[in-house]
């Protein structure tokens, strides 16, 4: 399975938008600086037929350091989640 990467969605961009691949990247990187700057500040994104990524707390909680296997405090701290569209996952089950 190919990984698509982010110079692979500028030259996708690139090519079916008819823009030049500098005007793409500008492109892209404008669109992740935005969903980034909302999942920052605590926004959900709603992206239509893709999905929902959602900034999530995450509790504090006990584990065990690996190397010494004494019991630590994990600190909360913020996560994103991602749940997909039913439009697209049922287009991925087919």
């Amino acid at each position: 399975m190919k990984k698509i990467n982010r110079k692979d969605l500028v030259d996708l961009v690139a090519e079916e938008g008819h823009l030049s691949k500098k005007e793409a990247r500008h492109t892209v990187d404008v669109i992740f600086d935005h969903i980034a700057e909302a999942l920052v500040n605590g926004q959900e994104v709603n992206i239509t037929n893709f999905g929902v990524f959602e900034p999530k707390m995450r509790k504090q909680r006990d584990g065990t350091d690996p190397k010494s296997h004494k019991r630590i405090v994990i600190k909360e701290k913020r996560s994103v989640s991602f749940r997909l569209s039913k439009q697209l996952k049922g287009n991925i089950n087919q």
